[in-house]
């Protein structure tokens, strides 16, 4: 028994280092196991890495004082506009790169890279222009107060200014998961990180040599650490280090691409700005009932997101896999790894599930030590946990879809269940029937249970297998 352990923990160490070094797989045949985990495991990684900038970044500001908080919580707010274009491209690039990858198209692969890429640039430099510009005007009209508009309008301009290094990361961290080189990404990630955390003391704080700038030192290093790890990408793209490799042939404007880019990155746009926009709405709920109900929530959301990052990461691998299989010509193992990655997920996300319903204080207190901010966290904690196990067939299903290239159906599942029925619902409850924030939190649990169901319906019927990229 010993034996057949060691030689389980063998195996499965060896597979962690498979999927981190970024050995070549061939994703669309042999074990479907295999590949996801190939797959899953860096992609997983590159989502905590992704996650490490906010926390680095509040981590050293929060020293600077309220305001300085409050300006980069209201920049960030800002700039999910750049986030949630970032994400559709994304999917777009996944979507197009994945099965050209699939058809044995390396090529053509590369060639939607770029023509990605330079869509990528050209959004950013929409945003970056005005966005410096208008810096202090965009805090005012966010009501951030006066000393904020003044002294710390240097973040803003910078981090709307050189958003320029937040598309191209997302967009060509993209084309190497959607080729099968999600451990590129992951390097990429492992790289800006590293950068940020060691010059946001120095700039912030003035250490060393470095200037004493504050929290636009926060920005400046976060952009120059992202700046890096797009050097290292292109680097990496022109090398031919990955499976897609760049040469001066794919120089060139496709506009028929770039349409195709555009048009299905209108769905990936909306889901993001549909998601993001139904939290405010809740958040808009929750306060009605005091700081520290809505205190609660917050860190107990954050938790949620941190805690499902491996379900992201799962969902991640399976539009790359449903990608490739369909490019390849297959149909139904397309369908068998979306099946077989969400039960994973399904087990992932249900034994956190379990654990957040029996000790949700547990997780709390790590954060706060208010009695009532726990209980309220506690009580969101417990009730939203009761949904995971959907939530994470939910992910992947979803995933699913945006990888076959269909992003209008999960555009039209989340208008359906986050604004017709989780607002509504969520008033309805805690308002209305006078069940408090605990309603708040069951329509969320309800709103994302449903979202699973009809997305289950709409997969099993099959239109995804049917759609041309």
């Amino acid at each position: 028994m010993k034996y057949i352990n060691k030689k389980k923990a063998v195996l499965l160490l060896q597979a962690i280092r498979d999927s981190l070094s970024g050995i070549e797989h061939d994703f669309t045949s042999g074990s479907l196991k295999k590949a996801a985990f190939l797959l899953a495991v860096p992609m997983v990684l590159e989502m905590i890495m992704e996650s490490v900038f906010a926390v680095a970044d509040i981590f050293f500001v929060s020293k600077l004082g309220a305001d300085a908080v409050a300006t980069v919580g209201i920049t960030e707010s800002i700039i999910t506009i750049v986030y949630a274009i970032a994400s559709g491209l994304s999917m777009a690039t996944t979507a197009l790169v994945s099965r050209r990858i699939g058809n044995k198209q390396p090529r053509e692969a590369g060639s939607v890279a770029f023509q990605a890429i330079i869509t990528g640039l050209l959004a950013s430099l929409a945003i970056a222009i005005p966005g410096a510009l208008f810096a202090p005007d965009l805090l005012r009209l966010m009501g951030a107060n006066e000393v904020i508009v003044k002294e710390y309008a240097g973040y803003t301009s910078w981090m709307l200014g050189g958003n320029i290094v937040i598309m191209l990361l997302f967009v060509i961290n993209a084309v190497f998961r959607s080729a099968g080189d999600a451990a590129l990404s992951f390097r990429v990630m492992w790289i800006a990180n590293a950068i940020n955390i060691v010059l946001d003391p120095c700039l912030i704080f003035g250490l060393g040599p470095f200037p004493e700038m504050g929290v636009t030192g926060a920005a400046l290093a976060t952009n120059i650490g992202r700046g890096f790890a797009v050097a290292y990408q292109f680097f990496l793209l022109f090398s031919g280090k990955g499976r897609i490799k760049l040469s001066k042939s794919d120089f060139c404007i496709r506009p028929e691409i770039i349409s195709k880019i555009i048009h299905i990155s209108m769905g990936g746009i909306g889901q993001n700005i549909i998601a993001t926009s139904s939290w405010i709405g809740m958040v808009r709920i929750v306060s009605h009932f005091g700081s520290e109900v809505v205190a609660g929530y917050t860190i107990a959301i954050r938790i949620i997101i941190f805690s499902l990052l491996p379900s992201w990461g799962l969902g991640n691998a399976s539009a790359t896999l449903v990608g490739q299989n369909l490019g390849a010509g297959q149909p139904e193992r397309a369908e068998k790894s979306v099946w077989f990655t969400g039960k994973i997920n399904m087990f992932y996300a249900g034994f956190a599930g379990l654990v957040f319903a029996l000790i949700p204080e547990l997780f709390l207190t790590l954060f706060i030590k208010d009695p009532m901010v726990v209980k309220h966290g506690a009580d969101c904690l417990r009730i939203i946990s009761f949904g995971f196990i959907a939530f994470g067939l939910g992910m992947v299903l979803i995933q699913a879809f945006n990888g076959s290239g269909d992003t209008k159906t999960p555009t039209w599942v989340f208008f359906i269940c986050f604004w017709l029925l989780e607002i509504p619902l969520a008033y309805l409850l805690a308002i209305e029937l006078s069940a408090g924030p605990n309603g708040v939190f069951y329509a969320i649990t309800v709103s994302e249970t449903i979202m699973t169901i009809f997305a289950w319906i709409l997969f099993r019927r099959g239109a995804w297998k049917l759609k041309q990229v």
